[in-house]
């Protein structure tokens, strides 16, 4: 007998991707959206396509992510992002894996669009991380960015990826890594602001084969760059 399964998702003024999100999730048994208080009509596209809506003050990253699984009705959850997509391939191996899991957690790739490209190269794919688990296993740490599954479990592979709509613009892509720099909790360190920002450059654009993505791949290697200067620069409040 197959186990069930509960797609979470986390939102806030997402109108522009969840329609194409819920609907790549619709062969779920449940699909909870936890929003955060949207001001647009990201509630009720959910709504309208058969998800769950229920609202959440922001925890932040980790923890809004944690409420979301606790309300899940199943253990088997499927973690998945407003701007990412369940591909048709992947939706078939999680059915198949659900009949006999032969772990309790599995990585998931994901193929990343930017600017009107998905990017091979860069250290950008196949971009792993754990979204597909048995919630009695393990749950999110309370970083404020860059949050992660943390368990103690075997954890296995997904064969096939999700696809994610990263940044169509360049300004959109610098403006979030700000963010991201902003909310690290890395400490300021003066040496590390200074050399590291090279490292990141040629270890994207040389080492993980950024070139053979065109002018993609040094827009790639130049704001991954900025982001780590201002990580370890930023001003603290």
């Amino acid at each position: 007998m197959s186990e069930k399964l509960s797609v979470v998702l986390i939102t806030k003024n997402e109108e522009k991707f969840i329609e194409k999100s819920v609907k790549s999730a619709l062969f779920a048994d449940e699909i909870i959206v936890l929003d955060s208080g949207s001001e647009d009509k990201t509630c009720l596209i959910a709504e309208k396509l058969g998800a769950r809506v229920l609202n959440q003050e922001w925890l932040g990253f980790g923890e809004q992510k944690n409420k979301a699984i606790e309300l899940a009705k199943n253990d088997w959850v499927f973690v998945l992002d407003a701007d990412e997509e369940i591909t048709e391939e992947l939706k078939n191996e999680i059915l198949k894996t659900l009949i006999k899991p032969s772990s309790n957690a599995f990585y998931v790739g994901r193929l990343n669009k930017f600017f009107g490209k998905n990017i091979k190269y860069c250290g950008l794919y196949p971009d792993y991380s754990i979204r597909f688990f048995n919630k009695k296993f393990g749950k999110f740490n309370s970083v404020k960015v860059h949050e992660s599954f943390q368990t103690k479990t075997k954890v296995a592979k997904m064969k096939n990826h999700m696809r994610h709509d990263a940044f169509e613009t360049i300004r959109e892509f610098r403006k979030k890594q700000l963010t991201y720099a902003q909310l690290s909790h890395k400490k300021n360190n003066f040496l590390k602001a200074v050399i590291s920002p090279f490292w990141t450059f040629i270890n994207i654009y040389l080492f993980r084969l950024g070139f053979l993505e065109g002018w993609r791949g040094i827009v790639i290697s130049i704001v991954y760059a900025e982001y780590t200067f201002h990580k370890y620069s930023k001003t603290k409040n």
